[in-house]
């Protein structure tokens, strides 16, 4: 089958022919229809200091995907052939004490589907049945190619409680994008999101926000000046791992305000602990989904009505993966797709 592999410790990834994958009587076997570019694929093309430290070539890359079920191990009964799925990309041991108390998301022994096994970028992938998701109510395949991604912002979003809150976003890569949209949807008052990019910020718009705010040109105090906001955000949701947008996020919080904290920054930086202690502020991180409440709360907020088409502004053959890799890589649009049928 074709997939794209990280062949060898170096930059760039290649279009080659691997064998297909073989299924243990707990597995199902899945073609591959459409993926999503995640920034974890980047840093893996990039061949960078983390990616250096967590990959061992050769790997099937890639981890966000939607396929059609082609074979069930023989220990399998809630998936069958023909079934629309995507898959939970953190693989658990089941066995510790957060999987047997079935908080299976704080797993210590986690390994991530095209980060330690090889992953979705291919014509087809396997996965334990139980991380595969079945769409049992339709959904655009774009869409459900980005549930793990859209798991992220919904774990992020939903934290806290967000009726009638203000809620300030920074970051408005695509997971920003799709949890701004959650949080308009979930009934937030105010939405504001930040970034440095008009083009993601002309996307926000798109999904309904409140404010969407140029950094490099305004500051959140701004921002709340022209909302008439007088105490600050309710809640915020980090989502760039920028040292300053942090820093600026706490500085704009009201007393008793809640951080939920997605953005993973790249080295350690300092924060006013000070602000955060005298302020009583809540700060959660958070990391992937919660298997699979998440992936029901996704569900069913597509079901109501959830319209994330404005974050998918890629489409390419997975032919055309070097394209594809540099639009996603360009920091100007949202989700990239490529097409596994084309």
């Amino acid at each position: 089958m074709k997939a794209l592999v990280k062949e060898k410790a170096e930059p760039g990834l290649r279009l080659m022919e691997v064998p297909e994958p073989v299924i243990g009587p707990g597995d199902v076997l899945i073609k591959v229809l459409r993926t999503g570019i995640c920034g974890t694929d980047l840093h893996i093309r990039a061949w960078d200091g983390w990616a250096q430290q967590a990959i061992s070539a050769p790997l099937v890359v890639g981890h966000e995907f939607v396929g059609e079920v082609v074979e069930t191990g023989r220990d399998v009964a809630d998936v069958t052939v023909g079934d629309l799925v995507s898959g939970e990309g953190h693989l658990v041991c089941g066995k510790c004490r957060n999987c047997l108390a079935g908080r299976r998301h704080l797993c210590r022994a986690t390994v991530g589907l095209g980060v330690g096994r090889d992953g979705a970028f291919a014509e087809y992938v396997a996965l334990p049945a139980s991380n595969v998701w079945v769409h049992r109510v339709p959904v655009d395949l774009d869409i459900a190619a980005i549930f793990d991604p859209f798991g992220n912002a919904v774990h992020t979003a939903l934290s806290f409680p967000l009726v009638g809150e203000d809620v300030l976003i920074t970051g408005a890569g695509p997971i920003g994008l799709m949890a701004a949209a959650v949080a308009r949807h979930a009934g937030a008052r105010n939405v504001v999101i930040t970034d440095v990019s008009d083009e993601r910020l002309a996307l926000a718009r798109k999904v309904g926000v409140s404010l969407a705010l140029n950094v490099a040109e305004s500051t959140i105090a701004d921002g709340q000046r022209e909302l008439g906001l007088r105490e600050g955000f309710d809640v915020g949701l980090e989502m760039s791992g920028n040292p300053r947008a942090m820093r600026d996020m706490v500085a704009n919080m009201t007393h008793g305000g809640k951080i939920a904290m997605l953005g993973l920054p790249s080295e350690e930086f300092a924060v006013d602990w000070a602000r955060i202690v005298t302020s009583m502020i809540t700060i959660k991180g958070i990391y992937g989904r919660e298997m699979f409440e998440t992936w029901y709360a996704m569900s069913v907020l597509l079901e109501g009505g959830l319209d994330l088409a404005p974050v998918v502004t890629g489409r390419y053959s997975h032919r055309d993966f070097q394209s594809a890799f540099d639009d996603a890589a360009s920091g100007r649009g949202g989700k990239v797709i490529l097409d596994w049928t084309s």
